[in-house]
């Protein structure tokens, strides 16, 4: 049997239908039609591109420049805020940085790590919103210096935000002994927190609350009055994997206090005991070498009698 060619075939057909000759159709091609280049930048895909590989990289000063180009801008800026994870805001205090804030606690959504320290414009009503949007999230907040809000603004940082492991809160004078006991109640997960300079908590508060806290690696507090040696000696019998502490200007201390600190927490790196005068070199000298003391060395040597002390701790 004889086969026909394709263009013999459709040749035959025609003249067999009276036409005439046809060509055999090209194959279609597999892409019919390019998919249209972007116009604009806000044309490429905000989620998955303009979001995580170019606004991560832009300071808030840079966003809300471009914010003000267009609505298109403004809406791009404002989803790239919803997104944002750290917002840093510490000793900023340019004019109408309380209007920007507005905004920022409004569209920040996602917010980790929260910045605010030395922010003289700070107020509870500008900051429970931002606060009532993240809390679920928020795992560090510096309100270091922050004069102007009230331990209201306090309440849902210490309730509600469950993964708090960072809590600053040096010279807020408006931190109360109420307040550190909410924190004992409802937080004990903090690995570092600062009270320096706060003059309103009472020994007994601290006791309490460094029993709770035994996660703790990082801790200030300097200048606080109301610690004293059996708040050291507390400290060390419950926050075992301690690092860092700082003591500075705690007048109330004692050689006995921060030996039974040391003497229990195996891996402190670092003692800050600057205008401690009635800590000495009888517990520091042994020290030295093994822990970093902001204070210079007297060239003490360790007596007998200095064993004998420390033994009744």
């Amino acid at each position: 049997m004889c086969t026909l060619h394709p263009e013999e075939e459709a040749h035959l057909m025609a003249m067999a239908s009276g036409g005439q000759p046809t060509r055999t159709a090209s194959p279609r091609p597999l892409v019919t039609a390019s998919i249209a280049a972007p116009r604009s930048l806000f044309d490429v895909c905000w989620d998955d591109v303009l979001i995580p590989q170019v606004a991560v990289y832009l300071s808030l000063k840079d966003l809300f420049n471009l914010r003000c180009c267009s609505r298109t801008a403004q809406r791009f800026v404002e989803a790239a805020l919803e997104k944002r994870q750290e917002l840093h805001l510490s000793g900023n205090n340019t004019k109408n940085i309380d209007v920007a804030f507005r905004v920022l606690a409004r569209c920040c959504q996602r917010l980790e790590v929260l910045h605010l320290a030395c922010c003289r414009w700070l107020t509870d009503e500008l900051l429970l919103p931002l606060l009532a949007n993240n809390k679920k999230r928020l795992w560090a907040v510096n309100l270091n210096e922050c004069v102007n809000i009230t331990a209201l603004s306090l309440q849902p940082i210490i309730v509600e935000c469950k993964e708090l492991r960072v809590l600053k809160l040096s010279k807020c004078q408006w931190l109360t002994t109420g307040a550190v006991d909410a924190l004992t109640l409802h937080q004990s997960k903090l690995v570092e927190f600062d009270i320096s300079y706060c003059g309103a908590i009472g020994e007994r508060c601290l006791i309490i609350f460094f029993r709770k806290l035994n996660k703790l690696t990082v801790l200030s507090l300097a200048n606080t009055p109301s610690v004293t040696d059996q708040v050291l000696i507390q400290i060390g019998n419950y926050c075992r994997e301690l690092e860092h502490i700082n003591v500075i200007g705690c007048a109330a201390i004692s050689d006995y206090g921060v030996h039974a600190l040391t003497s229990s927490c195996p891996l402190l790196q670092s003692l800050m005991v600057q205008r401690c005068p009635l800590v000495t070199e009888r517990v520091l000298a042994p020290l030295r070498g093994r822990v970093h003391i902001d204070r210079p060395g007297m060239g003490y040597m360790p007596t007998v009698q200095h064993h004998r002390l420390f033994l009744q701790v």
